[in-house]
Formats: structure tokens, sequence, C-alpha cells
């Protein structure tokens, strides 16, 4: 007998899901030449920074890290993936965001001349989170 998997949150509840992270977890800034937008997490998230991969194509994940006491991954969106996916989607949920991660987003989007408003629509639909192994 084959375990199913548990059915695939809807598309407003991934889209949340996304969002909250990246209002919770994320950094909006760049290196000076490009945006980006940053994740920090401990190693016990890996299975939520493999879903990041697949729900923002053409994000990155590095580490792990091991450094001053702390072991952790970090995921990056940069470029194509953060200006036609997530740019989108967080502009097109902005009246969401706390008035820190709104000053954030929007320094990011004008230090980097990112129009927010380009590419409306609610942004990319994330897939399910896939289940625990």
């Amino acid at each position: 007998m084959q375990v199913q998997e548990p059915p695939a949150p809807s598309t407003d509840l991934s889209r949340g899901f996304l969002l909250g992270l990246l209002v919770g977890e994320g950094h909006f800034g760049g290196d000076g030449r490009q945006p980006q937008i940053t994740l920090r997490m401990h190693l016990r998230h890996e299975r939520l920074f493999r879903w990041l991969l697949s729900a923002v194509p053409g994000s990155r994940l590095y580490g792990p890290y091991h450094h001053g006491g702390r072991d952790y991954y970090q995921w990056m969106a940069r470029g194509d993936c953060l200006r036609r996916l997530l740019v989108p989607l967080i502009a097109a949920h902005r009246d969401l965001l706390d008035d820190h991660t709104a000053g954030r987003f929007d320094a990011m989007c004008e230090r980097y001349g990112i129009s927010p408003d380009a590419g409306a629509g609610g942004g990319p639909v994330p897939p399910a989170l896939p289940a625990a192994r």
C-alpha cells in the first residue's frame, strides 16, 4: 500500500506562506550592483529551503554554513526571479506588509530601479511544500 501525499495547499495558501516567510525572515537589499532577497535560517529548515528553490525558479541555496556557533543555510533570490516573480507578488500584497518590511521593500526597489507595479497579477503560484520523509 502506497502512502498518499496530503492535499496541496491552495494557491492563496502557497502565496501567503511564501509572503509570510519573506516578511518574517527575509532581508530586502542588495550588494550595490543588484537587488536581492535573502533568507538565512537553521539547518533544520532544509526541507523548507528545498521548497523555496522549486517555488522560486532561479533562486539559489548556499551552505550549509557553520559559523559563530550557528549552523544555517542561506537562500537568495536575485535577477530575473526577483524582478519577474517576487517583486510582483510582494507588490500585489503590499498592503499586508508591516511598515518596516514595506520600507525595506520600497528602498530596494528604489535603489535598484525596480518598478513594483510591473507584472501585477498576484505573482507566482508556489508549489505545495513536500511531505516530510
